[in-house]
């Protein structure tokens, strides 16, 4: 189980939150709500003393234990060598040895990327190699920030084909602004303002039209089986 107990900050406020093993989440909220916050206290990367994983600090463990339990898939690329070519940089993150980098290079549809260097990547060639590395870390618990800015709409149907399973990532926590992607996929919802929950439970409440209307305004609406923005 991936525990917070009762974490506040300068950003994030009385932060109780629990996720277990083999469950989903998806983390909502307005532009500087503490979602990334949250994401990188919950995966050690904001040094605390809150957040366990099977009622270890995370922050204590280090090297082989931490990578088995937990990772964090930032929204951008960002890499201490930017010529290094897409295989080089996903041949550093292929821990689970029972899967290659070119099945999932195909599976997701970026075959033509295994050379190219990773500077020359577009923003969403990017996100798709970040969530290839994902896959080939499969740590226990995966968050990743933003998977979907950037691509068109076409990889954005492939990506919720391949997040809606638990074929490849083990627990899946997923920030987003994309709310129809929210919707779609179903996970529980957690939905954060000003740096506290405001809601935490199942996708089938959190999209009620009171709730709609109270978190966004009229700023979007629901269509039979589509969350839209109200323009």
């Amino acid at each position: 189980m991936l525990k917070l107990n009762n974490y506040s900050s300068l950003i994030l406020q009385r932060i109780d939150f629990e996720m277990k093993s083999s469950s989903n989440l998806i983390i909502l909220g307005n532009n500087g709500a503490g979602k990334t916050t949250l994401a990188k206290v919950l995966s050690g990367i904001i040094d605390n003393t809150s957040c366990t994983i099977n009622n270890q600090i995370i922050s204590t463990l280090y090297g082989e234990k931490r990578r088995k339990l937990i990772n964090y898939i930032p929204a951008k690329l960002e890499i201490f060598d930017e010529y290094l070519s897409v295989f080089e940089f996903l041949s550093l993150s292929q821990f689970d040895s029972t899967l290659e980098i070119q099945s999932i290079l195909q599976l997701l549809e970026i075959s033509y990327l295994h050379d190219k260097s990773c500077i020359n990547l577009s923003g969403g060639e990017a996100g798709l190699v970040l969530l290839a590395s994902a896959i080939l870390h499969n740590a226990k618990f995966t968050i990743l920030d933003e998977i979907t800015s950037n691509l068109d709409p076409k990889k954005q149907k492939l990506v919720y084909q391949i997040l809606e399973t638990n074929e490849f990532l083990q627990s899946k926590c997923i920030i987003t602004h994309n709310l129809n992607f929210a919707f779609k996929l179903g996970f529980d919802i957690l939905y954060l303002e000003n740096g506290t929950i405001k809601f935490q439970g199942s996708s089938e409440s959190f999209f009620e039209n009171s709730n709609l209307l109270t978190f966004f305004g009229d700023g979007v609406k629901r269509i039979e089986n589509n969350i839209v923005v109200n323009l």
